[in-house]
């Protein structure tokens, strides 16, 4: 688990009860599905905010609320922001089951920028997908899709079925082989400097 974040039970839920939380200094959740009735909980704002700004991909990864002695294994669907302050003011937590598959969107990684001839030449990586849509098990969420740029050259174009993705990890397009990025011809200024580059490293040869 990436997180776990402290609550308390709410016996009532609605928007007057809700509101009635956030006068006390707290955030308002829900946690659902699973076939279970939802629980109505409140949260510590300082928690939820901490969680929401670590860096890793919140939306994107499990953790557990620990309401008293009972821990609920959970992954956040929707945080509501006040319009003016970006405060906290709502949180929709999923309740995952054993060995449950849940969709997630996963961030994309590029690695071996350095051994693209199409950018070393300087061609430019155009990213189509910063993330992919995914149905991954949900005690296995990989934090990135790593997508190889090794050998690539300008005009190349890398699509999903070029890249090897991790145990259980299945995209939620199957219709079509879509594109994740390309290598972009440089521009013209950019170009002409290649162009002067390659016939000096000619001559030299010569």
């Amino acid at each position: 688990m990436s997180y776990v974040l402290n609550a308390q039970k709410r016996e009532t839920a609605g928007k007057g009860a809700a509101r009635a939380i956030r006068r006390e200094g707290l955030v308002p959740a829900v946690i659902y599905g699973d076939k279970k009735d939802p629980v109505s909980i409140s949260l510590s704002p300082k928690e939820l905010w901490l969680q929401l700004h670590t860096g890793q991909t919140f939306f994107a990864s499990t953790g557990e609320i620990q309401i008293g002695k009972t821990k609920e294994t959970v992954i956040c669907r929707d945080v509501q922001f006040h319009p003016v302050t970006d405060a906290p003011m709502h949180a929709d937590f999923l309740r995952l089951a054993k060995d449950a598959s849940i969709v997630v969107a996963i961030p994309v990684t590029f690695v071996n920028e350095e051994k693209s001839d199409g950018i070393k030449r300087g061609g430019v990586l155009n990213v189509v997908r910063h993330e992919i849509e995914c149905e991954v098990p949900a005690n296995a969420i990989p934090e990135s899709i790593e997508v190889d740029l090794t050998g690539t050259s300008v005009g190349d174009s890398i699509h999903i079925s070029a890249v090897t993705l991790p145990k259980g990890v299945e995209p939620t397009i199957t219709d079509r082989d879509f594109t994740i990025c390309s290598i972009a011809a440089p521009s013209s200024g950019e170009k002409a400097a290649v162009e002067s580059e390659d016939e000096s490293e000619e001559e030299a040869e010569a």
